[in-house]
């Protein structure tokens, strides 16, 4: 049975600068290289037990990084609960003052604070609380262009961070950011500074191409992180930034209603290709007295789009589907399915069968309704 790692306590679920570990006696150079820690950028270690998310990308990226520098866009849409905005092995998107210069590194992206604080930004009026925030594990085209379970021993200098999977805002500065708040006894781990959610849609809707910034705002709003009066009000502060433009066409496009990151870039897509902006999740009363919801609908056509995932191939589930699609189809509306594959694969032949239909119930190219 080979021994155990040696992993003291001080660093058990830490990130940690390598050289502060050895030069502070806990480790020796060999014993970095062991099973007990991973190595995630220069000179940054992790204990290897921790999960490999991009909460745990971003307090690596931290680590190499002066005060100051918060986490936003895609990142903090991450940080706040939003799976799908960024994985392990994508970069981190970081925000600087003006003042500070950094250098390019791997896996990072660097962006300089140009947007203007608004107070209370990314605060819902009337939404709830984000949901597991706490454990991450309009048509046309857009305008051309972002733990430990115990406390650790203080290292020489402040080296390593405590992970706790994203953690909570802890405190708002009143400017769009979230910092972290001074440690109390029962609260053992630092949040990530980030962007609020408000902040973060708007950096998230600058930054990124539009397909992939729209689901994940979907995504802020369906899971009430952020309202839309918040998104429209960072868009009229904002207007005459750069990106400005950019923010606005995502801010009108995006969709609490929607159902899955799939769902919401297949209606990107289809918009960016000129068709008419679809209806998500439109309530369609059959006389029976039954109302069904397609994914997507032109409900002046009659036309429906359903995106089938992964869980549709469950037999119950498909036999549901099956019963939708005859009611829908008996009270005169023409459905089309659209699959994963078919989605990322041949998504040409899905648009064309889209504007076709379309097509053959009225609509014509130059009219957006």
């Amino acid at each position: 049975m080979p021994p155990r790692p040696h992993r003291p306590d001080a660093l058990a679920w830490q990130v940690f600068r390598g050289s502060d570990a050895v030069r502070d006696g806990l480790l020796t150079e060999h014993q970095l290289r062991n099973s007990a820690w991973v190595r995630l950028r220069h000179d940054i270690y992790a204990d290897s037990r921790l999960d490999r998310d991009h909460a745990l990308a971003c307090r690596a990226a931290l680590l190499r990084l002066p005060p100051g520098v918060v986490v936003g866009g895609p990142s903090a849409a991450y940080l706040h609960g939003v799976q799908h905005a960024a994985s392990f092995t994508d970069d981190v998107h970081v925000l600087v003052p003006r003042s500070l210069r950094i250098g390019p590194q791997r896996g990072l992206r660097v962006h300089v604070n140009a947007i203007a604080p608004m107070p209370d930004a990314g605060r819902p009026s009337s939404a709830g609380r984000p949901r597991d925030a706490a454990r991450p594990t309009g048509a046309g085209r857009p305008p051309a262009g972002g733990m430990s379970p115990r406390p650790a021993r203080q290292l020489s200098r402040p080296a390593a961070v405590s992970v706790g999977a994203g953690g909570m805002v802890a405190a708002s500065r009143g400017d769009g950011w979230a910092a972290a708040s001074p440690l109390k006894s029962r609260e053992p781990e630092l949040p990530i500074p980030r962007s609020d959610p408000g902040r973060a849609a708007w950096e998230t809707a600058v930054w990124l191409d539009p397909v992939r910034a729209v689901a994940i705002v979907d995504s802020l709003l369906g899971q009430g992180l952020t309202d839309s009066d918040t998104l429209a009000a960072m868009a009229a502060r904002n207007a005459d930034r750069p990106g400005g433009r950019r923010a606005r066409w995502v801010f009108d496009l995006a969709d609490d209603r929607a159902e899955s990151p799939p769902e919401s870039q297949l209606r990107v897509r289809l918009v960016l290709g000129g068709l008419p902006r679809p209806a998500v999740q439109h309530p369609v009363r059959l006389p029976i007295g039954v109302v069904l919801h397609p994914d997507l609908a032109w409900p002046q056509y009659r036309v429906a789009v359903e995106y089938d995932g992964k869980w549709h191939s469950d037999a119950e589930q498909l036999h549901r589907d099956r019963r939708r699609l005859n009611q829908l189809v008996a009270a005169g509306w023409l459905v089309l399915h659209v699959t994963s594959q078919r989605l990322h694969g041949e998504f040409p032949a899905v648009f064309r069968e889209v504007r076709d239909a379309l097509v053959s119930r009225g609509w014509r190219r130059g009219s957006f309704t």
